[in-house]
């Protein structure tokens, strides 16, 4: 038992809570120390017995989430006091009613959408995505809400270490899953990219410390670096009489990390590991053009790279997001990103939404600052209005909504419409109106025909063709990226498939009256099981489309017929079971059958073929619906979005026996072609490390050579020693294991 020091520890909660006070000060009214301390108190006293997984008091927790909502997002009194009191309804005896006696229906409203959802789920639902949903639907009332959320997500990130592997997987993957993403959107990059650290420290700690040490190793030589690059831009500056800050901070270790991956590259090789960044203090009318004059001084000692240039002054980020960027070439040959901004800018930039409220007030007339969030809260709003399916499904949809790039385009008349990245004419089509959409046969862009699921450019103006005889498909999904488009399509198919529905059983009921049979729940069960289809409904939707003949339904009744013959007593088969096991005798064991949900008697675990984990690997556990448990490394490309969705169904996995069993896994070699390399390269595979090959292939071209070879290993050790030989062989230049 560890002894506590009570006297300790309450010092500690003052001297927390004295910095909360004293960081608030400049946005508080008067009489909100009074409410602050009121809510502190009850938070206090509410959590008093309880203690987090580290062993600390739980109070340090919301103390910790108010502070980030001051000190890092910007927020006012209704924040604080919220995030003080936002686990006190999850887990102490205190009720909402008794919230909204003390501090009023804002504050009430606000810890309502910041609590859990209690009960049981139904099996295949996600409760991580059932909570989220809840969350978001008071996100069109409130948006405080998300922000406090992200607060304390982001100290729960903070204090993971004392958490174990399994929840530890889960709660990372579920941040950079979802609330990272969200971060971004609402425009507050300093919270993202610690999010996005965070995630790799705990779920890839190998590759989080290698670049951590990296990037302190080369601190000095980077500080002279910056200094000698700003030098001449500021002398420039100050004679120019410019008031302004200069800063320079390397790139966050995720960003680092994923340039690495995606560009197959080591360290050393990622040319832009850090950024500098110039703020100007400058009138609202002045910014643009400060800013560009800034441009023009930089470009003057600097060549820039004329496809790294951004603008998002003129056309703002839809998260309110302002910055001039530009990649220029330094004296040493090295390139360096280059932001310009004004101080409003920055602030908004830091702190996201909570800043852009700040300034909005100011800009009442001038809708340059600040729609796109409006607009991207209004589009968010008509998601969750719309959208009736699955909670894991309209998460997926709300997360295509969150990470993408936008693209400008335009309408025949010249009016500006803002898109994500990726999106077609079809998502144009939307945009315009539903109508629209709905009748889109394809579109002129830039006066050329395209068809609906051309991807548009930026710059793009877009006319939509329609027609009254056309609607939408299924494979109308396909072809948009918007979740606005995604939801009114699936409205359509919904309205489409009950109308298929009402006909099919129609022409069910009438078939059954000619041949004389009852119209009946056990009737209609039975001829669900008999066509092999999940549900009723499935089954008149198929009758309806035609799917299933009409005449078919003949073959049933003379299915029962032989049945009385062979004087089976079919009065007894009144279930879906019984009829399956009829249709079973009748049709052999080998035929598919569909059952859902079966009770898995045997639980065995099978290797995921996505990632093709072996023995050394990290892995998790996850229960599948009919395959048992699937094992799959924490680095899989399907790992984020299982951890994320459905938490509840990982278990815990490490290897323990060490069996020889073979694993296949996959190599990359990069090398200088030359006679007899092929030779050696198998030699070391079959001869010194007796290892048995499925494939390799082999592509060379201008005396460079490039292979993969699937292999089987017994474990990363055996891998590693491998990779560790083959490096060794004259003329290779690179092993990678790949997926």
């Amino acid at each position: 038992m560890i002894k506590v020091d009570v006297e300790e520890e309450r010092r500690e909660i003052l001297k927390r809570y004295r910095k909360l006070l004293r960081l608030a000060k400049p946005l508080l009214k008067p009489g909100d120390a009074k409410i602050i301390k009121k809510a502190f108190n009850i938070s206090s006293e509410a959590h008093k017995d309880m203690r987090r997984k580290s062993g600390e008091p739980y109070i340090y927790h919301p103390l910790e989430v108010a502070l980030v909502c001051v000190e890092e997002i910007g927020l006012g009194t209704t924040s604080v006091v919220a995030a003080l009191l936002h686990d006190v309804v999850e887990d102490t005896e205190w009720e909402l009613e008794d919230i909204e006696r003390e501090f009023g229906a804002k504050v009430t409203q606000i810890i309502d959408g910041l609590t859990k959802i209690s009960g049981v789920f139904e099996y295949g639902s996600s409760q991580q995505a059932e909570n989220f949903r809840k969350m978001l639907l008071t996100l069109s009332d409130d948006v405080r809400v998300i922000l406090i959320k992200l607060a304390d997500r982001l100290n729960n990130m903070r204090t993971l270490e004392s958490m174990p592997r399994h929840k530890q997987l889960k709660i990372a993957s579920e941040t950079k899953y979802l609330y990272a993403p969200l971060a971004h959107r609402l425009g507050l990059y300093a919270i993202k990219s610690e999010l996005e650290d965070l995630y790799l420290k705990f779920t890839d700690t190998e590759s989080y410390d290698f670049i951590v040490q990296k990037i302190n190793e080369t601190r000095i030589s980077r500080n002279k670096f910056i200094r000698n690059f700003v030098a001449p831009i500021e002398q420039e500056l100050l004679s120019q009489n410019f008031n302004f800050t200069i800063k320079g901070r390397p790139k966050s270790v995720f960003s680092i990390f994923n340039k690495m991956k995606k560009q197959n590259i080591p360290f050393e090789e990622v040319y832009d590991l850090f950024a500098i960044r110039i703020i100007i203090e400058t009138d609202l009318e002045n910014e643009k053009a400060d800013c560009w004059q800034v441009y023009s001084i930089v470009t003057d000692f600097y060549r820039p790279n004329p496809d790294r240039l951004r603008d998002w002054i003129s056309t703002p980020r839809a998260n309110g997001y302002e910055s001039l960027h530009s990649t220029v070439m330094s004296q040493t040959g090295q390139w360096v990103e280059v932001q310009i901004r004004s101080a409003r800018m920055d602030d908004i930039a830091e702190r996201g939404y909570a800043a852009h409220w700040k300034y909005k007030d100011r800009e009442i007339g001038s809708s340059k600052t600040g729609s796109g969030l409006d607009d991207w809260i209004t589009q968010v709003r008509t998601l969750l209005e719309s959208n009736d399916g699955s909670a894991i499904e309209f998460m997926d949809d709300f997360r295509s909504n969150l990470y993408h790039d936008e693209i400008f385009v335009f309408t025949p008349k010249g009016e500006l419409k803002v898109l994500p990245f990726g999106a077609t004419a079809l998502d144009f089509a939307f945009e315009i109106h539903t109508e629209v959409g709905a009748k889109c046969i394809g579109a002129k862009v830039n006066q050329k025909l395209v068809p609906i699921n051309h991807k548009l450019k930026n710059g793009d103006q877009v006319e939509i063709l329609t027609s009254n005889k056309q609607k939408p498909t299924e494979d109308w999904l396909k072809s948009v990226v918007t979740s606005r488009a995604k939801a009114k399509i699936k409205d359509a198919l919904k309205e489409d498939k009950k109308y298929a529905i009402m006909e099919g059983k129609e022409i069910v009921q009438r078939k059954l009256k000619q041949m004389k049979m009852e119209f009946n729940s056990v009737t209609v069960e039975q001829l669900r099981a008999f066509f092999e289809t999940k549900t009723a409904n499935e089954f008149y939707y198929k009758v309806g489309r035609g799917i299933i003949e009409p005449t078919s339904i003949k073959s049933f009744k003379d299915f029962k017929q032989t049945k009385k013959q062979k004087s089976v007593p079919l009065q007894h088969v009144t279930d879906e079971t019984t009829f399956t096991k009829e249709i079973k005798n009748l049709k052999g064991p080998d035929h598919d059958q569909l059952l859902i949900g079966e009770d898995m008697d045997v639980v065995d675990y099978i290797l995921a073929k996505c990632c093709n984990p072996i023995p050394g690997d990290d892995v998790f556990g996850f229960v599948t619906v009919n395959e048992g448990i699937k094992i799959h490394r924490t680095s899989c490309p399907n790992a984020l979005e299982l951890l994320s969705n459905h938490g509840n169904r990982v278990i815990k996995a490490r290897w323990t026996s060490q069996k020889e069993i073979a694993f296949l896994a996959g190599l990359k070699i990069i090398g200088t072609d030359r006679v007899g390399l092929i030779n050696d390269v198998t030699k070391v595979i079959s001869n010194d490390l007796k290892v048995n090959m499925r494939s390799i292939t082999v592509d060379s071209d201008s005396g460079l050579f490039e292979g993969t070879i699937k292999l089987y290993v017994h474990s990363t050790q055996h891998l590693d020693s491998l990779i560790t030989n083959l490096s060794k062989v004259n003329g290779i230049l690179k092993v990678t294991r790949f997926d």
